[in-house]
């Protein structure tokens, strides 16, 4: 049986099944966010106010624009009323909800909206809500939706929706019921996503002390002589990054001038992220043979990032064979053995955290970091042999710290999972709410669960 077959089965004998137009009435925005002489001013409730809020409120920074009198008598927001993404970019990303907790009379529903407006009597805003936030009743709007590269919910289908409608008194005790067991989870959810913060915190400031101090506590310190960087051991140097290393920028893309003689695969500032290069499906371009000597890989290269964040880097470790890399990357090759090029690697880590790559940037609508900027940049130093035992104790102390980050994600996302499922099974029966006193809004009994909520 199908997931949507399934719920419709297993609905408690009281509970009624009846389409979305049966009990509430819908419309699909067509208001614009192009302001037009001669209409009213307006708060514009958005696509992204509605996808990243579970609640409409008046403390959303709402976009300013107008609408006619008609639109806002149809489009106006009310309390209680449910807004839905009806447009995505994924056909199993739609009818996103929002429930209208707080309004005024110049909030109005935007484009790529539809506003759904319970009817008294019928169906609570509240509970509405939470049926389509349960996948296995929202994915017949999912599955209703059309498109190839970008799907719509076509305006018939919504109040084709079939909803599981329980008396109006177990509406409210199942919405009351989520209201506290989802505040609950959402602030488990936020608690571990602070320990992420913290975790990433203490992972920068162990790596920024490591390549600044060194992991001798006793050795005697001296002024480096650089703003950002402060004291560092007396026997550490701080070289410019010409001193030590070839910088060399990546070939201009040109496409009309790709005949395909000599294709080869580059690399892209995209490809080149904090401790891996992506090397799958990269793209070609021609390379001769003066090309890729200029434009060549070796293991121990460090790729720098010319554009978008600034400094980011990675180690290439000759993942494959034939590699070259474009003009948004920078290449910088060890000359001589005085540089780890993994020590470097965590030094630009630090650089960039402390916004040094941002004040090098050249001053422009698209900041850069031109190899002249990058050449005179100076660099703590210490003796190779110490350089490889930061490096290998920078490796197993964030290992430690990855390993509870990564722990830690895993606990959130079984939370949102648990959180899900609880929706789920409440508004489809499966969570027996009959024993609290639905005409007490204070009751806090906790409901019998029919079923175990994975």
């Amino acid at each position: 049986m199908n997931e949507i077959g399934y719920w419709i089965e297993s609905l408690p004998p009281s509970w009624e099944i009846k389409p979305l137009k049966a009990v509430a009435t819908y419309s699909v925005s067509n208001v614009d966010k192009v302001p037009a002489d001669g209409e009213s001013p307006v708060r514009l409730c958005n696509y992204t106010d509605v996808y990243k809020n579970e609640f409409i409120n008046l403390t959303l920074d709402f976009m300013h624009s107008t609408a006619t009198h008609e639109e806002i008598k149809k489009f106006g927001l009310k309390m209680n009323d449910v807004v839905i993404t009806k447009d995505s970019e994924s056909w199993d990303d739609i009818a996103i909800p929002a429930l209208v907790s707080e309004t005024a009379e110049d909030l109005v529903c935007g484009y790529h909206l539809a506003v759904l407006r319970p009817m008294s009597g019928q169906i609570l805003g509240r509970f509405l809500f939470r049926c389509l936030q349960a996948k296995p009743i929202r994915l017949q709007l999912e599955l209703a939706s059309t498109g190839v590269t970008r799907f719509g919910l076509p305006k018939q289908e919504i109040g084709k929706l079939v909803l599981p409608i329980p008396s109006l008194s177990e509406q409210r005790a199942i919405a009351k019921y989520l209201d506290r067991e989802t505040a609950q989870l959402d602030a488990l959810v936020t608690a571990k996503e602070r320990l992420l913060e913290l975790l990433a915190e203490k992972r920068r400031a162990l790596i920024a002390h490591a390549v600044t101090h060194g992991l001798n506590a006793d050795a005697p310190l001296r002024d480096s002589g650089i703003d950002w960087l402060g004291e560092i051991p007396a026997h550490w140097q701080t070289p410019p990054v010409y001193a030590r290393f070839e910088v060399q920028l990546g070939k201009m893309l040109d496409e009309k001038r790709i005949k395909g003689t000599h294709l080869a695969p580059y690399l892209r500032n995209v490809d080149v992220q904090w401790g891996r290069i992506n090397t799958s499906d990269l793209p070609a371009m021609d390379f001769d043979e003066d090309d890729k000597e200029k434009y060549d890989l070796k293991s121990g290269d460090i790729l720098v990032c010319e554009g978008g964040e600034i400094g980011r880097c990675a180690l290439w470790r000759g993942e494959i064979a034939e590699c070259y890399y474009q003009k948004a990357l920078h290449r910088l090759r060890p000359i001589h053995n005085a540089d780890d090029p993994a020590f470097f690697v965590q030094v630009m880590r630090t650089l960039v955290d402390a916004g040094v790559f941002s004040l090098q940037a050249t001053t422009s609508t698209i900041q850069h970091l031109p190899p002249e900027k990058l050449l005179v940049l100076r660099y703590p130093s210490p003796p190779i042999e110490e350089q490889r035992a930061i490096v290998a104790h920078i490796a197993t102390e964030t290992a430690k710290l990855d390993a509870l980050r990564a722990a830690t994600k895993r606990t959130i996302a079984l939370l949102k999972e648990r959180r899900a499922a609880l929706i789920a099974a409440a508004v489809t029966g499966r969570i027996d709410v009959r024993e609290l006193s639905y005409s007490d809004e204070d009751a806090a009994e906790t409901p019998k669960t029919l079923e175990m909520v994975k």
